[in-house]
């Protein structure tokens, strides 16, 4: 299908977020967790704050506690916003977009005329935060516990990172060729696998003492990277500190700011408040009603158009779920557009694909189920469908700040018009990831920030055995197979033609309902020099500093 007029391709992705960067300011830098092309980057000042009228800490809200700080177990922006400033991986993004770049690795990967070898130099001196050694063999460590048999179930993405043996697919072996160099074998070509290593999920590289000094089948209880930052202390249910990090490899890069706090906030106008009152230098998950407040308070709103998905799905494993037509009917039963502005006014844009419109083969004309209350209640009856079991969150998403409540509660509405009566049962954050695994439900709400930037990143959420990430519970061989041939198809419209299908195929088959792409709202103290709240959901702070 020929693409709209408002539709990028995936290669315009680095041109369109590198204008918006400089739109609001952001000096471009290089560096690992940074980047930003080639562009050479500013001397850091060091560690210590020592810069001239530079504050020594920066504080930024969480809207959730974070799961945990070790890459290996968390699959939660919270988690990943702290843990990307603690630990690398071989690659890394550009410091605005989804390009990869060089970061423990001294070079892009040499990769086999089959694509099934990739060869890696790695940068020598390093060491992680215990005084462990960077070398060949710990990242084999880091990625070997990972791979199967050796991951649990609470590994969330390693999967989705690294693939599975039974789809026949992802990493097959990993070699310490020497000291500096590391081969890993794949089972399948896969175009996405290089920006799967650059993402802060699974793939940045772990102290080998401390995954030993782990219980098993536990967290890290010590968190230990390479990067510009140290942990200090995490004080559940209120806050994170990190604390410079005097050693950083990358001394031109080293970070500006000594103490990085991350203080835990979940309702939303308690963040709106710790901003105002100089609490906060930075609060995440603007509430799109509370703009004004931030704006008017002579504060900065840091809005671009995220990288996300906002949906409802279905349960298709069990329930009134498992049947197509009665998917369709609750979709058509509710009016969509309507929703969206009632809830986000101009800070989301109706979903009319998983995709953003800037990824190709992003297509506005993919049909997605219309409103058609009549024969929704037509087909409802018909059924007999009288009720429905709904979970939802009620903490603020980068995809979703008002959280799942108003969502659910607008969707109820829509089905007691057609007859269908709507059981709602709310959670924080913490507590729905769980209660998603545990508890039974007909429909729940749940959305996606982008990892690298890929299609596949989007499209194998419904491919995905692991249900912490496939709400759904879908499971589509046609499909599946599909997402395999995009896999290992190489980058342009051969490929965007195998995605669009798979677009087509969830419209059809509607184990989701669409609802919303939003913007990336956040609050920032106009002393704060150099941030940017990066496509993937993190934020890397070692270029950001603040003014006394």
């Amino acid at each position: 299908m020929q693409e709209s007029k408002t539709a990028f391709s995936r290669r315009r992705f680095v041109e369109l977020l590198g204008g918006a960067a400089a739109s609001f300011g952001l000096v471009s830098l290089a560096g690992c967790g940074g980047g930003g092309g080639e562009q050479p980057s500013d001397e850091g000042e060091g560690g210590e704050g020592a810069a001239s009228g530079l504050s020594d800490t920066i504080t930024y809200s969480l809207t959730a506690d974070p799961r945990a700080l070790d890459p290996a177990y968390f699959d939660d922006g919270e988690s990943a916003v702290v843990s990307c400033n603690i630990y690398e991986g071989l690659y890394q993004y550009g410091r605005t977009d989804a390009s990869v770049l060089p970061c423990l690795a001294t070079d892009l990967p040499e990769i086999s005329d089959d694509g099934l070898e990739y060869t890696i130099k790695l940068r020598e001196g390093i060491k992680f935060h215990d005084g462990a050694e960077f070398n060949a063999e710990a990242v084999k460590t880091s990625i070997e516990r990972l791979l199967e048999p050796n991951r649990n179930s609470d590994m969330p993405y390693a999967s989705f990172v690294f693939g599975e043996e039974a789809a026949e697919n992802g990493v097959a072996s990993v070699e310490a060729v020497d000291a500096t160099t590391v081969k890993i074998t794949l089972r399948a070509a896969s175009t996405p696998f290089i920006k799967n290593l650059a993402m802060a999920l699974a793939a940045p590289i772990v102290s080998p003492t401390a995954i030993a000094a782990a219980t098993d089948g536990q967290p890290i209880a010590e968190p230990a990277g390479t990067g510009p930052y140290k942990f200090v202390d995490w004080t559940k249910g209120a806050s994170v500190t990190l604390v410079a990090n005097e050693e950083y490899w990358d001394t031109a890069n080293a970070p500006k700011t000594k103490n990085l706090v991350f203080r835990v906030i979940t309702e939303g106008n308690t963040r709106i408040t710790s901003l105002l009152n100089n609490e906060c230098d930075i609060i995440s998950s603007v509430d799109p009603s509370a703009v004004s407040q931030i704006t008017d308070g002579g504060f900065e709103l840091f809005a671009e158009d995220g990288m996300t998905i906002n949906y409802m799905a279905f349960n298709t494993e069990t329930g009134v779920g498992t049947d197509q037509e009665v998917r369709k009917a609750i979709a058509q039963a509710i009016n969509v557009e309507e929703m969206v502005q009632t809830i986000y006014g101009d800070y989301a844009t109706l979903a009319n694909s998983v995709m953003p419109i800037w990824m190709a083969p992003y297509c506005e004309n993919v049909k997605q189920t219309a409103y058609d209350p009549e024969a929704a209640k037509a087909t409802l009856e018909a059924k007999g469908i009288t009720s429905l079991q709904c979970i939802t969150y009620t903490t603020a998403r980068p995809y979703n700040q008002k959280g799942g409540s108003e969502l659910a509660r607008l969707i109820q509405g829509y089905l007691a018009e057609v007859g269908v009566d709507v059981n709602i049962v709310e959670y924080d954050w913490t507590t729905y990831k769980t209660k998603l695994q545990t508890d039974p439900y007909d429909i729940c709400f749940y959305g996606w920030t982008g990892d690298n930037g890929d299609p596949d990143n989007f499209m194998n959420l419904l491919a995905d055995t692991n249900w912490s990430t496939n709400v759904a519970h879908w499971q589509d061989e046609e499909y599946k197979a599909l997402i395999a041939q995009g896999l290992a198809t190489p980058d342009g419209d051969e490929r965007d033609a195998i995605y669009l299908q798979c677009e087509e195929m969830v419209a059809e088959k509607q184990p989701w309902v669409l609802i919303s792409h939003s913007q990336n709202l956040l609050g920032v103290n106009p002393k704060v020099k150099d941030f940017y709240y990066h496509p993937t959901g993190v934020v890397f702070f070692k270029h950001v500093s603040k003014e006394a």
